[in-house]
C-alpha cells in the first residue's frame, strides 16, 4: 500500500525532491518496503508544475492537500512563517505528518508547531532546516539522547563561509565576494540573511532547542554578520595563528543557555577551521560521545532535498508499519539565555585612529578604568592620511567591559577615524 504525499512548494528544493521521487521510487520499494506517491502538488508558479511534470496533480491551493483524506504525509517547502505555519499546523490538526526545510518557522514557531505534533500524536520533522545535507537533527535526537550536551558550535552557513574563504584565500574585498558568490548562485540577491547571520541565527536557535532540551527562538540568540570583517582582520588573525568564521555558538552554563552568533577567531588547529568554500560543519560536545563532528554541503537543491527526502522516507516507514512518533517534542526544561553582557572571552579589536601622540597613552587608560587586560597592540598597515591601525588582543574580558570601553573611546576628542572591528576568540 501506498504513502501518499503532498508537496507545497515546487522551487528548488521541492523541485529536488519531485525529481529524486521519480528516480528512486522503485528503489524505495525494493531496498525500504515503503512505496511512495505523490498525488498532489501545491505552487503558486504553474510553469514549475510542468517543468517537473506533475501538472497533472497541480493545483494552487494548498487548502486541496489539508483536504485531502488520502495524504499521508505533507512537505512544505515554501519558507517564511505565514502561509508555511498555516500549511503546517493545518496539515497536523488534520492529522497528516509534516516534513519541513523551514528553519525561520522552526526557529520561531518551533514550541507551537511541536505541541500542535504532539497533540495530533503524528510526527514533525525537520533534518533540512539546518546543515542541508548533514544529518545532524536525528543524531541529536537519536544517537547521542545518552548524553548530557554541553555545546554545540558550527558554521551553518555556506554563503558567509564562501565568502571569507573567497577574501582570505585570494585578497577579495567584502564587496568583491559577495558579487562572487551571488554570481555562483550561493547568495541571494539580497543576501541579508545570510552576510547579517540572521540565518545562522535560526539554526542555531533549533540546534539549542534540542542540545539542551529547552526551547530557544531565534530572538534569544545575540547576532551578528560579516559586513565588518576587512583583509586586514583575516591577514590580522592568520598571523595570530588564527582564522575568522562565522559562529554559531550554544553552550550550557551554570547560568543558563549561552547561545549566539557572530565573527570569531579560532586557532587555525581547531577542526572547524579547516572548512572553507560552501562547506558546514558543526561540532558538537557530549559528556559521553567527547567531542564530534558533523560536515558537509550545506546549502543547494541536492543536499536539502537529500535531507527532506531522508526524513519522508523514515515517517513514511513508520506509516507503513502503524507506529506513532518515536520522538516528540523534548524541549522539557526551561533554562534562562545569559544575557550577552554576561560572556566572558578574549577580543580582537581594530581601531583606526589619529596618527599623533598621546593616542596611545589615553586609549590604554581607558582599558584600564574598565579592567580590560590588554595582551597585545600591534601596529598594522601603512601610515595613511594621518591615521593607523592599531590591532588590540585582550585577555579574558567581561562583554559589558569592553563594550563601556568602545563607548568611552569614541567619545574621546577626534581619536577614531571609523567604527572598530571587534571579533570574539575562541580559544577551547
Amino acid at each position: 500500500m501506498a504513502v501518499k504525499l503532498g508537496l507545497v512548494g515546487t522551487g528548488t528544493v521541492g523541485g529536488g525532491c519531485i525529481d529524486i521521487l521519480k528516480n528512486h521510487r522503485e528503489d524505495f520499494k525494493r531496498h525500504y518496503g515503503v512505496d511512495l506517491e505523490l498525488v498532489r502538488v501545491c505552487s503558486r508558479n504553474p510553469e514549475q508544475a510542468i517543468e517537473h511534470g506533475v501538472e497533472d496533480i497541480f493545483t494552487q491551493d494548498y487548502q486541496d492537500i489539508l483536504n485531502d483524506p488520502s495524504i499521508d504525509i505533507v512537505i512544505e517547502l515554501i519558507g517564511g512563517t505565514t502561509v508555511a505555519r498555516d500549511v503546517v499546523l493545518g496539515a497536523l490538526r488534520a492529522g497528516k505528518n509534516v516534513v519541513t526545510a523551514n528553519k525561520a518557522l522552526m526557529a520561531t514557531y518551533g514550541e507551537e508547531v511541536m505541541h500542535a505534533a504532539d497533540q495530533a500524536n503524528k510526527e514533525i520533522a525537520f533534518e533540512a532546516s539546518v546543515g542541508g545535507g548533514i544529518p545532524i537533527i536525528d543524531p541529536m535526537k537519536h544517537s547521542l539522547i545518552s548524553n548530557e550536551i554541553s555545546s554545540v558550535m558550527g558554521i551553518v552557513n555556506g554563503t558567509t563561509n564562501y565568502m571569507l574563504t573567497r577574501m582570505v584565500e585570494d585578497g577579495l574585498s567584502y564587496d568583491d565576494a559577495l558579487k562572487e558568490a551571488q554570481q555562483k548562485g550561493f547568495a541571494e540577491a539580497d543576501p541579508t540573511a545570510d552576510v547579517d547571520g540572521f540565518d545562522a541565527a535560526a539554526k542555531i536557535a533549533i540546534l539549542a532547542s534540542i542540545a539542551f532540551n529547552s526551547r530557544v527562538t531565534i530572538s534569544d540568540v545575540h547576532t551578528e554578520g560579516i559586513r565588518n570583517v576587512t583583509t586586514m582582520d583575516l591577514d590580522a588573525a592568520r598571523d595570530m595563528g588564527y582564522c575568522v568564521k562565522l559562529l554559531a555558538l550554544a553552550h550550557r552554563t551554570a547560568q543558563g543557555i549561552d547561545v549566539r552568533v557572530h565573527p570569531t577567531m579560532l586557532p587555525l588547529t581547531h577542526q572547524l577551521a579547516t572548512v572553507n568554500g560552501v562547506f558546514n560543519a558543526i561540532y558538537v560536545t557530549g559528556d559521553a560521545v567527547g567531542e564530534t563532528m558533523f560536515f558537509g554541503e550545506g546549502a543547494g537543491s541536492g543536499p536539502a532535498a537529500s535531507a527532506v527526502m531522508g526524513d519522508v522516507l523514515e515517517v513514511a516507514r513508520h506509516v507503513t508499519l502503524g507506529v506513532g512518533p518515536l520522538v516528540g517534542c523534548t524541549c522539557t526544561d526551561s533554562l534562562p539565555i545569559v544575557p550577552m553582557e554576561e560572556l566572558k572571552t578574549k577580543y580582537y579589536i581594530r581601531f583606526k585612529v589619529a596618527d599623533r601622540s598621546g593616542v596611545l597613552a589615553s586609549m590604554a587608560g581607558v582599558f584600564a578604568k574598565h579592567n580590560v587586560s590588554v595582551y597585545s597592540v600591534v601596529q598594522r598597515g601603512k601610515k595613511e592620511g594621518g591615521t593607523v591601525d592599531l590591532v588590540y588582543v585582550t585577555h579574558t574580558a567581561c562583554e559589558k567591559s569592553v563594550r563601556d570601553v568602545l563607548t568611552e573611546i569614541a567619545q574621546l576628542d577626534d581619536i577614531l577615524r571609523e567604527e572598530p572591528s571587534v571579533i570574539r576568540v575562541e580559544d577551547e
